[in-house]
This record gives structure tokens, sequence and C-alpha cells, in this order.
């Protein structure tokens, strides 16, 4: 999967949002402000955002229009509490990709983010299939030459990293980073471990290890 970081200043909707993002694969990132985010966007590499409108000091807007002027072409997936015209066109403007209305469901969320990504990454579909695999991140499922295969969610975050960047060598560390959130403890055979469970249970040529510079899954027609 990827890397979020999760922009939002009321400590309940932050922990769920948190909650549901992280039971879906992806690392996430929370900010409590927009101040918080720069600092966080200055050092980190997120694949994706998603702010509140309304935060305190610098608005969810400022930060945006702040980020497109640095030239960070991020996705931004906007959480608002007002359905307005006026303020999703200023949304828009500013540089902002989707809105989400305040009450929302965390499944709409989780599929937002997932179109998001497939927009960012020029595909369509949202299934990615290489050989005998066909990976739903949104549905979250796996298939083996059309048979469902059961992976734990680390697994399927593993495979889905390495799906998305089909022929390109990840090293240890760019997976980690795609993984897991600043508040996480990383044991140091965390990737090998998931690496070796996926090859148990969709073979061992699937994952190839490229000595000395990391894994790869290569396109497979």
């Amino acid at each position: 999967m990827t890397r979020i970081l999760l922009v939002e200043d009321d400590p309940m909707m932050g922990r769920a949002v948190k909650t549901a993002l992280s039971q879906a694969g992806y690392a996430v990132d929370l900010a409590n402000t927009a101040e918080d985010a720069d600092a966080a966007l200055d050092t980190t590499p997120y694949d994706l955002a998603v702010l509140d409108i309304n935060l305190p000091g610098k608005s969810g807007l400022e930060l945006v229009s702040d980020l497109r002027k640095r030239a960070k072409d991020i996705p931004v997936l906007a959480l608002t509490a007002r359905d307005t015209t006026k303020q999703k066109v200023e949304g828009l403007n500013a540089g902002m990709d989707d809105y989400l209305v305040k009450p929302f469901d965390l499944q709409e969320l989780l599929a937002r983010v997932q179109a998001l990504f497939r927009r960012s990454n020029g595909r369509q579909a949202s299934h990615i299939k290489n050989g005998p695999i066909t990976l739903d991140p949104v549905a979250r499922t796996v298939l083996k030459n059309g048979k469902p295969i059961n992976l734990s969610a680390r697994e399927l975050a593993v495979l889905a990293i390495l799906m998305e960047n089909l022929g390109k060598v990840l090293n240890k560390q760019e997976i980690e980073d795609k993984l897991y959130g600043w508040d996480i403890e990383i044991e140091s055979n965390t990737v090998e471990v998931h690496v070796s469970h996926l090859r148990k249970k969709l073979g061992d040529n699937m994952i190839k290890t490229i000595r000395g510079l990391g894994y790869v899954v290569e396109k497979v027609a």
C-alpha cells in the first residue's frame, strides 16, 4: 500500500480515521495542526494526504495552497463539515483533489482514498493483475488462478506495495516506510517475515530477492 499523512485536530475523529486507514494496511502519520503537517511534509515522502479543512491557526486550504506552491503534487482528500459550493470551489482552486463531507462512512473514505491512488498512478480499474495473481486493494482480496487466497492485512499491504511497483526493486526501508507510521516499533526482520509468508501462499517465485538491493515482483503477461 502506501504512506498517508492525516491532518485532523479532533482527537476522536483523528483516532477513528487513523484506525480505519491502518486496518486497511496503510502507514498513517497523524498531525493535529497544519504547522505539524508542514514539518512532516518537509521530512517524509507521502503518497496521499487526508486533511480537515477547518484546522486551528493555519487552515487546511492554506496548507494545500502552500503544498502546491512548493510543487508537491500528492493527492489530497479534504474532510469538511460544510457542504457548500463556495467552499468546494475554494478547495479545488487551492489544489485539493476530492471532498468528503462530515459525518461520513469510513468505507466511503477508504473507497475515495483508493480512487485517488488509482488516478495518481494512471490506473482506471481497482484491481491489479499480474500473471495468475489478481489484487483488489479496495476489496482487500487476492486471487490466484481465480481462487481466493487468505492474507493478513500486513501481508496484503506488502504485496500491494510490490505489485503497485511492478518491475521495480524496492529495498527494505522503502517497504517499511510505506507500511508503518511514526508510532509503530518495527522488528528488524518484519519485512522478511511477510515476504516469506507471501511466498508460501502465492509461490516461491512470486517475489524475487535481488541480493543487496531488495525485493521485486516482475511483470508477467
